[in-house]
C-alpha cells in the first residue's frame, strides 16, 4: 500500500493495493501489522457505517475528553472528507486537509485523536465506513460549524443538507473560548502519537 503524509501531524492518506480481474476485485482494508508499520498503532474499539444522500454534510465533529481516532473508507459512492486541527496548542491549529474517497479508488484516510472531522456526499448516495479508537459518547461530542470563516474549508458543495444539530454548531472562535475546550485531551493524545512514531 502507498501512504501519503499530510500537513497535519498524524493525518495520513492510504492507498491500499487492489487486486482485480474479470471476476471482480480484492482489497485488504485493514491489516494490524501492516498499518502499525506505517504508524497506526491504535486499538480500534468500534466500527461505524452510515449511508447518506447526495449533498448531505456531516460535521465538523469531535469529542473533547475522549478524542476518537478514525480510519475511514467509502465502499459505495464518493465523498469529500475533511480533517481540521482544533488543538489550540498546535502549530497547525485551524488548518485543514481534504481528500476525495470513493468506491473506485478505495483510498482511506486515518485521522488520529484530536482533530475535527466531517464529510460531504458528492455521488447520489454514499456508504461511509470508519473504525474508531474510542467509543462514541454523545455527552462528550461537540463540533465546529461546517462553513467556519476562520477555517475556510473549500467545500465542493455550497448549500449542503445539514442536520438540525450541525446547523447550530459554534464557530472555532466561539468553541476555543470555552474553558472546557482548553481542558480537552488533545495535547496528551498528540504526545502519545509522537512517541509511538519515534518522533
Amino acid at each position: 500500500m502507498n501512504v501519503i503524509q499530510t500537513k497535519l501531524e498524524g493525518v495520513i492518506i492510504i492507498e491500499p493495493k487492489l487486486f482485480g480481474d474479470q471476476r471482480g476485485f480484492f482489497v485488504e482494508s485493514y491489516n494490524q501489522r501492516r498499518y502499525e508499520e506505517n504508524g497506526i498503532l491504535d486499538t480500534f474499539v468500534q466500527d461505524n457505517h452510515s449511508r447518506s444522500a447526495k449533498g448531505v454534510l456531516r460535521g465538523l465533529h469531535f469529542q473533547k475528553q475522549k478524542p476518537q481516532g478514525k480510519l475511514i473508507q467509502v465502499t459505495h459512492g464518493e465523498v469529500f472528507d475533511v480533517a481540521v486541527d482544533v488543538n489550540p496548542k498546535s502549530k497547525t491549529f485551524s488548518q485543514w486537509v481534504g481528500v476525495k474517497l470513493n468506491s473506485a479508488n478505495h483510498t482511506q484516510v486515518y485521522i488520529p485523536p484530536g482533530y475535527a472531522h466531517g464529510f460531504v456526499v458528492l455521488s447520489e448516495s454514499a456508504d461511509f465506513h470508519y473504525k474508531c479508537t474510542e467509543f462514541y459518547d454523545p455527552a462528550d461530542e461537540t463540533g465546529i460549524i461546517w462553513n467556519d470563516e476562520t477555517i475556510n474549508i473549500d467545500w465542493p458543495i455550497k448549500s449542503p443538507i445539514l442536520s438540525e444539530k450541525d446547523q447550530k454548531l459554534p464557530t472555532l472562535i466561539q468553541q476555543s473560548s470555552a474553558k472546557s475546550f482548553h481542558n480537552s485531551d488533545f495535547q496528551s493524545q498528540r504526545s502519545e502519537l509522537r512517541k509511538a512514531m519515534g518522533a
